[in-house]
């Protein structure tokens, strides 16, 4: 089943930008080759690399237009071959400017065939007030295939004391191996104080972050391993750490995107190791 199948979009076609990204990863001799890369304004894809080895394919998303403004959608379709391994990051924080009367929406659709394996690691996305914003995420994995990806949202330009105060933010995430749900995740936060302020809301805080890993069980060991990493890192903030049938679930809850990124980077590493035997990369996109 397809994502266009699954979902329907709430925007009219004729308001905004239409950009897409369309990225087909092979398997050749050990080595993940970008097959073929096909993009949309304002989207672009840069020239692939390999700081790990032949196997990993890393791969960086550019949006040009620096972000969205209301009416924009823009949609990713991304296909592994069996046994292809990749990353995918994009080169910057994501934007969507205040639009009170167009939404912005995105989709994303990641096939991952038999033994495939995928990082979906894009930078956080800044959510300015007023923002009315949905992504949808559709993950079909084949069997053997996992994949691990992470979301970090704060919510209002916080520096300039600004506040999500009006507006709204929807996820929509569904996890499958062939018919089987792996994880389905729906979110829906309106911009207002007594949500942002309430314990069992957002408890004041201004940035929250999701990290999944499907497609593998897991050792009850890994869970505490990356509870004590939260637990040494002595950072504030609130986190949970959930065991799935088949993979794990890290939340966030807190005030620096700095702070999520480095604990999710490390949640990265271990269950990176704890997959392939081999440590995490992080993009030097990163560090710019």
């Amino acid at each position: 089943m397809t994502l266009n199948q699954t979902f329907h979009t709430s925007i009219p076609p004729s308001l905004g930008w239409r950009g897409a990204v369309r990225l087909q990863y092979d398997q050749v001799q050990a080595k993940t080759r970008l097959a073929s890369a096909w993009h949309q304004a304002p989207l672009k894809v840069q020239r692939p690399f390999y700081p790990e080895s032949d196997s990993i394919c890393h791969t960086v998303l550019i949006h040009t237009a620096g972000g969205m403004v209301g009416g924009d959608r823009l949609s990713y379709q991304v296909n592994l071959a069996p046994e292809a391994r990749a990353v995918i990051t994009t080169a910057a924080a994501s934007k969507i400017y205040r639009n009170p009367e167009q939404g912005t929406e995105q989709t994303i659709e990641l096939n991952l065939e038999s033994d495939a394996y995928l990082e979906w690691l894009p930078q956080e996305t800044i959510l300015f007030n007023a923002a009315q914003f949905k992504q949808i995420l559709r993950v079909n994995l084949a069997p053997g295939a996992r994949w691990l990806g992470w979301d970090i949202y704060r919510l209002g330009r916080t520096a300039r004391g600004e506040r999500f105060l009006e507006g709204q933010w929807r996820s929509h995430t569904e996890v499958w191996q062939g018919d089987v749900p792996l994880w389905i995740d729906r979110q829906w936060l309106p911009g207002n104080a007594t949500i942002l302020d309430h314990p069992h809301g957002l408890n004041g805080c201004s940035v929250v972050g999701t990290l999944a890993w499907l497609g593998q069980s897991v050792e009850r060991e890994l869970i505490h391993e990356l509870r004590s990493l939260w637990t040494q890192a002595n950072l504030p903030g609130e986190v949970g750490i959930t065991r799935l049938q088949q993979g794990l679930l890290c939340r966030y809850r807190g005030h620096s995107t700095a702070d999520v990124r480095q604990w999710f980077t490390q949640v990265w590493n271990d269950v990176r190791f704890y997959a392939l035997g081999q440590v995490a990369c992080p993009p030097r996109v990163w560090q710019i």
